[in-house]
């Protein structure tokens, strides 16, 4: 039995001193709080509630003096110690992770979702679009775990979207996701290399969360990044190599008023400097986060003149 086992299932009574302990422990430990949670306090309490069956709203008013039984502090335990040992993070110890206000199902074939097309899904992609009722097909290229692709579903609930990965272990994800969201009337997922499955499909909106960390970046990642799949985080070219092919052939499936979104993170400099001729517009975020760049169609066929 570890050390940590030992505390929690011989030291430990209440759902309030579990809690305590485990933040202190996290604190102690120095782990990174990058996938939904922003301190150690909320990843303990999303990782405990989770292994008692309990809401997040449960703890204080409710549960915080209630005694555990063994068995669910050795359950606790057990996750305690690969968050802190293995440094795993949270969502994929308890295979949900939240993304505009959705729960999602995810496991390691997918990333973790954390991006701010959130915000702007929430906001139908206004101002930029400025008639959200004259969209029809929604395209989310490199969809992931298909989170993208639902919360645009539940945004625009009569438009068709198709949901786009080159790896079928992702989209099998997705389509547990799609599934467990009633939504196989609405979300198609296809498998493809970017647009290499695609033929004559026209699109309102294509939204893109592709691989785009250089190989430098991906160096001075924390621990807790290694258990994503490194093929959905690593890009070529410092990072801009899907990037570039996204850009080239996008004004093939936009529609005339179309609109592209894609994230590129902390590539932002990078696309800048490779291409500063494109007058890209770089989005702000009330809710935090950068580098979401947003083109026309008119600008994506001046791109793939200037580049092929």
């Amino acid at each position: 039995m570890t050390t940590i086992q030992h505390t929690i299932e011989n030291e430990l009574q209440t759902l309030r001193d579990v809690l305590r302990w485990t933040t202190s422990q996290f604190n102690a430990a120095e782990l990174f709080y990058g996938h939904g949670n922003a301190d150690a306090f909320n990843d303990a309490l999303q990782l405990i509630l989770h292994s008692l069956h309990l809401p997040a709203t449960a703890f204080p008013d409710l549960f915080a003096d209630a005694k555990l039984t063994l068995a669910e502090k050795q359950a606790i335990a057990v996750l305690v110690e690969r968050r802190i040992t293995d440094r795993v993070p949270v969502p994929y110890l308890t295979h949900e992770a939240w993304f505009a206000g959705i729960p999602f199902y995810v496991d390691e074939r997918v990333l973790i979702p954390r991006s701010p097309f959130a915000e702007l899904i929430q906001d139908q992609f206004m101002p930029w679009l400025t008639d959200p009722d004259s969209v029809m097909t929604i395209l989310d290229l490199c969809t992931g775990g298909g989170c993208i692709a639902i919360a645009c579903a539940a945004a625009f609930p009569d438009v068709q979207i198709d949901a786009i990965d080159i790896s079928s272990d992702a989209l099998a994800v997705a389509n547990i996701n799609i599934k467990k969201h009633d939504l196989i009337n609405q979300v198609q997922t296809i498998q493809s290399d970017l647009w290499s499955a695609l033929h004559d499909q026209k699109y309102d909106l294509i939204v893109s969360n592709p691989p785009y960390v250089g190989a430098d970046e991906m160096a001075s990642l924390p621990a807790e990044y290694l258990h994503e799949p490194t093929s959905a985080l690593e890009a070529k070219d410092n990072g801009l190599a899907l990037v570039e092919q996204i850009l080239l052939h996008a004004a093939e499936f936009l529609t005339a008023e179309g609109l592209l979104f894609v994230e590129v993170g902390n590539s932002d400099f990078a696309v800048m400097e490779k291409w500063p001729d494109i007058e890209f517009l770089w989005l702000d975020f009330e809710e935090g986060g950068h580098g979401v760049f947003l083109l026309n169609r008119d600008q994506c066929v001046v791109f793939a003149q200037r580049y092929k």
